[in-house]
């Protein structure tokens, strides 16, 4: 079935775009449907093709992108789609993305710089988008940047609960890796049952992407079990050099909790040649083979798109079903 129906004939339909199909096929096990078969294809000089195969008339349409790398191409490919649904006369269409592109870039650091997080958003809302659901925004400003509802989900009640289960009985110290998300690990410490909280401050070459200088340890990690805790990784040096900041500091064991696992080389290589414990991260990003490795586990988002999903196509609060912080 690869259509739910409520009363009044109004009918939610699923489309996936090619960048992480599994993660969609996951989400519509939950909602009991089927992804509706698309047509896509790449011509020759890389322009992209989409069509339905089924009539999208009057439905609410969600589709279903996860901006891993190459992540220009499958931008496109989330904008194409929602074009075609719109000119097809959907009713209404909802692009999630768990992993929100550009995210990165939601301000001017200097004068003459873009704001691309913005740009996505009215690349969205041009193509044809209604609504937008993704996953731990890196500032919570990007929902102010859409021209309509922007459903921001956390992955934190799923990561903190694991963490919670896997290591219970232990002494927490929730670390922040900069004085940026120090409000971010006031919530982990919430729901670790009032652990107390760390940060790393640190400097960044706004010249150079990608290189921090971790300088001191603000915070008691002496002798406990510091959870450092961020949205995403990349290239995992700011993470890993945290990380060995905490172990010089007394810090008894060190476990990284991420949302988005971006992985661009050599995070791999720096986090399972690291000392940290174990890394914790969602599945909003593929995880390739080449990825992998003995001390990461992926927790499924999966559940928790679905029961957004089905909120919003029933009328229902996405609010209320986390926790009232989404």
């Amino acid at each position: 079935m690869s259509t739910l129906q409520v009363a009044g004939r109004k009918s939610l339909m699923l489309f996936s775009g090619r960048a992480f199909p599994e993660l969609a096929d996951e989400i519509a096990g939950f909602l009991g449907v089927t992804v509706t078969p698309m047509t896509a294809r790449d011509f020759a000089n890389g322009e992209i093709f989409v069509r339905p195969e089924e009539s999208v008339r009057g439905c609410d349409a969600f589709v279903i992108q996860s901006h891993t790398v190459p992540i220009n191409q499958w931008v496109m490919e989330t904008l194409i789609v929602v074009d075609a649904l719109k000119r097809a006369s959907a009713k209404r269409i909802t692009v999630v993305a768990p992993f929100y592109p550009y995210s990165r870039q939601d301000k001017k650091h200097r004068g003459r710089e873009p704001i691309s997080a913005r740009l996505m958003a009215d690349l969205l809302k041009t193509a044809g988008a209604d609504r937008i659901m993704s996953i731990d925004l890196h500032t919570a400003q990007i929902q102010g940047f859409f021209d309509g509802p922007v459903d921001h989900l956390f992955a934190l009640p799923l990561l903190s609960d694991y963490i919670a289960k896997s290591y219970p009985s232990q002494q927490f110290t929730v670390v922040s890796p900069d004085t940026g998300r120090v409000r971010a690990a006031e919530q982990w410490a919430d729901r670790l049952g009032g652990a107390p909280i760390a940060f790393i401050h640190k400097t960044r070459d706004i010249n150079v992407a990608n290189q921090v200088v971790a300088n001191r340890v603000v915070g008691e990690v002496e002798g406990r079990l510091c959870i450092l805790a961020d949205d995403m990784i990349d290239t995992g040096s700011s993470i890993v050099k945290a990380a060995d900041l905490l172990y010089e500091s007394g810090a008894a064991d060190v476990i990284v909790a991420a949302t988005h696992a971006i992985f661009s080389p050599p995070a791999t290589d720096r986090l399972k040649n690291s000392k940290v414990r174990e890394v914790v991260v969602t599945n909003t990003l593929p995880i390739r083979p080449e990825q992998d490795f003995e001390k990461l586990t992926v927790l499924s988002i999966a559940p928790m798109i679905a029961r957004a999903i089905k909120a919003v196509f029933e009328d229902g609060s996405v609010t209320s079903l986390f926790d009232g912080r989404s």
